[in-house]
């Protein structure tokens, strides 16, 4: 199978005045190529992830190298047999990360290499407090080991949480180490702990993925998970290891589902057999339910799309 297609994610803070017009400038440079992507744009930077051809991601990442703005961009690349995203979709965010507050970036977290990363890890004592910022779907499938999980259902409730963390944590003695898939949630979270008064801070520089590609998979267990058609990765390629379970018979699964009942669509870990027999539902409950996508046998399922009103008329 040729990997002629490139996965890129990348993630930039810098300030871009007409961030509509950056918008336009984009969607007009990505015409005529063949790539699909997921790229939102603020006043103050970039989040991106897309999937193209290897020549015409060529293209995108030179041109996005000429602009003074954007040289500093540390582009994580992946290689891939086709694309991972349904369409090119470049849209203007208010927020980068949706914390609904102000966020000094002044105050982020120490970037620690891969190595260094690697090396904190094997050396931690009580004092150090592994922090892993993701969503629990993406824990059950993969992360490092001894890791704390927060339990966050979205990206504002982080500074409250920071605010309790006090409560249980000595900020002047504890050493707080962070950690996300690619690495822009460790920017603004850090900033939010140090604001609180943990002063020692510390965050994996390019995340998980980053760190798969430099140290392998040393301190840690199962996949990744990432947000394309992919959904579970190997930190990796040449170490497949399964720590997640079905979330129905418990055996050994790294398979997510979008549950088939529409006005469900929940993430849920499934064996082959029991989504069979669920028809693709994460319950018996949904099962049931008015509106129900029928099942599709699938070896990798990839995420069920927006439901929009004219597939529903259709």
């Amino acid at each position: 199978m040729q990997k002629d297609y490139r996965i890129v994610a990348y993630y930039i803070f810098t300030p871009i005045e007409n961030p509509l017009e950056e918008v336009k400038t984009h969607q007009k440079f990505l015409e005529n190529k063949d790539i699909k992507c997921r790229i939102y744009i603020s006043q103050n930077g970039i989040n991106a992830q897309m999937s193209g051809y290897k020549t015409d991601i060529q293209v995108y990442l030179e041109w996005m190298k000429q602009d003074v703005r954007f040289k500093e961009i540390s582009f994580k690349i992946d290689f891939y047999h086709e694309h991972v995203f349904p369409k090119a979709c470049v849209k203007f965010r208010k927020q980068l990360v949706a914390l609904d507050e102000e966020v000094d970036l002044e105050l982020t977290g120490k970037h620690l290499s891969p190595k260094e990363w690697k090396e904190m890890l094997a050396n931690r004592d009580e004092d150090v407090l592994l922090l892993d910022v993701r969503n629990q779907y993406e824990w059950e499938l993969g992360h490092f080991e001894g890791a704390k999980l927060p339990y966050l259902k979205n990206f504002r409730d982080f500074s409250p949480y920071a605010k309790k963390l006090k409560n249980h944590y000595n900020p002047a003695q504890t050493k707080v180490m962070m950690y996300c898939t690619g690495g822009i949630q460790c920017e603004l979270y850090s900033a939010l702990l140090k604001k609180e008064g943990f002063n020692e801070v510390y965050q994996l520089d390019g995340g998980v993925i980053n760190y798969g590609k430099k140290e392998s998979t040393s301190h840690w267990r199962g996949k990744l998970f990432v947000f394309d058609d992919r959904l579970s990765v190997c930190v990796d390629e040449k170490v497949d290891e399964v720590i997640s379970q079905c979330s129905h018979c418990k055996i050994s699964s790294d398979t997510y589902y979008n549950c088939a009942n529409m006005d469900c669509n929940e993430l849920f870990l499934s064996c082959p057999a029991c989504a069979e027999k669920l028809k693709g539902c994460c319950s018996d409950t949904c099962m049931s339910g008015d509106r129900v996508r029928s099942y599709q046998v699938a070896v990798r399922p990839k995420p069920f799309r927006r439901y929009s009103k004219e597939n529903e008329l259709n």
